[in-house]
């Protein structure tokens, strides 16, 4: 590989950035995917809870989360901006920002696409020789369109097409004389969602349950004839319990549980064999299913990929909100441990959000992190 850079790659895409750890003196086996920032949390309504989203009331960033809540949208047309700088305790020049819409077909169906865009700043490439090859700017993108069906008065479906680009590989990069280039797959995401109008205290609450296995596609590589890479394909299952106190006040809790489908590595002996697990050389549909099974370390070891996401809001008058939430990832599978909170405020047909994470650990590269959210309802009251 002929980049000083590499190793800032490796911290930027996601859980990585712990994956050569030793825990308790245990050596750390994360599950690595291609294009991990799919999974990074775009809006700040959720990254103020802990990145819990997928059973919230439905919004214009169930694109992002759960496409099936769309259907239960009482706007007939949504749209919003939302701008992360990421990982600025390594790099001051890394963002992501994400743009969606969602509209209203009728009171059964709807639609929604959105463009998640990822910059990972500047990089300086040199040879084995430490020769200047020059400098690029790698970045990733997604584009996808999402269609929602209302089944029944409670219950929805949704399903996503998506088309990721991936350049992060320069073009004078190669490993073993094969020629760096950039990546490319299709993806497809299934959704559900349950609600359910109940009383609680002794006044009205909703109870939501969500699910989206998301991110189901082709693999992608870097280098010609080079390995191919697993897309991030994750499931999330969650609840979300809504209540009021009173006429003005409104208490929302959520919790998610997330697992990514796809291959854990094996645990491998010197000269090569499987000590341990399966070989992660496998076809997509038998990475899905055979995720729940493949650990090196059995089952115990299959409860430590499920990572857990929880948070709280308090809504005054549908204009004014306070956020917060804690996510968990146990640290033998990344590690990423941290505190969310957050705000919000309506001023007519507009929604301005922020959050602020706090990593549990001070050399957290995801500590200090931003989110802000610009979020437009148009047609209120329509369906």
């Amino acid at each position: 590989m002929k980049f000083i850079g590499i190793s800032l790659f490796a911290m930027l895409i996601g859980n990585i950035a712990y994956s050569q750890t030793v825990v308790n003196g245990k050596n750390s086996n994360p599950v690595l995917t291609a294009v991990p920032f799919l999974n990074i949390t775009p809006d700040a309504r959720s990254g103020g809870m802990g990145d819990a989203g997928v059973a919230l009331s439905p919004g214009v960033f169930d694109t992002y989360w759960n496409p099936s809540k769309m259907a239960f949208l009482d706007n007939s047309y949504k749209a919003s901006l939302s701008y992360t700088p990421w990982l600025r305790n390594i790099a001051p020049d890394v963002n992501m920002a994400y743009a969606n819409f969602a509209k209203k077909l009728d009171d059964r169906n709807a639609i929604g696409a959105s463009i998640n865009y990822f910059n990972q700043g500047r990089v300086t490439a040199y040879d084995n020789n430490e020769v200047y090859l020059g400098a690029y700017q790698p970045n990733e993108f997604a584009i996808d369109v999402s269609f929602a069906r209302k089944l029944d008065d409670n219950f929805s479906m949704g399903l996503t097409a998506k088309y990721i680009y991936s350049n992060i590989v320069g073009s004078s990069a190669s490993v073993a004389g094969a020629a760096g280039h950039s990546g490319s797959a299709l993806a497809a995401s299934v959704s559900l969602f349950y609600t359910k109008a109940i009383r609680q205290f002794g006044n009205d609450g909703k109870f939501s349950f969500g699910t989206n296995i998301s991110d189901i596609g082709t693999k992608m590589n870097y280098y010609s004839n080079g390995i191919n890479y697993f897309l991030p394909t994750n499931l999330k299952v969650g609840v979300a319990d809504e209540f009021k106190i009173d006429a003005l006040s409104r208490f929302t809790l959520t919790l998610d549980l997330n697992k990514y489908l796809v291959p854990t590595p094996p645990l491998v002996g010197p000269d090569g064999t499987i000590i341990a697990g399966r070989s992660d050389d496998q076809s997509i549909v038998s990475g899905i299913f055979g995720s729940f099974s493949d650990a090196p370390g059995g089952f115990s070891e299959e409860i430590k990929e499920i990572s857990y996401a929880a948070g709280a809001e308090y809504m005054y008058d549908d204009k004014f909100a306070l956020r917060t939430g804690f996510y968990y990832e146990n640290p033998y599978k990344g590690n990423r441990r941290y505190a969310t909170m957050g705000a919000g405020y309506r001023y007519k047909n507009m929604m301005l959000d922020f959050s602020y994470l706090v990593a549990t650990q001070r050399t957290n590269p995801l500590n200090n992190t931003l989110r802000f959210t610009l979020s437009f309802d148009f047609g209120k009251g329509k369906y």
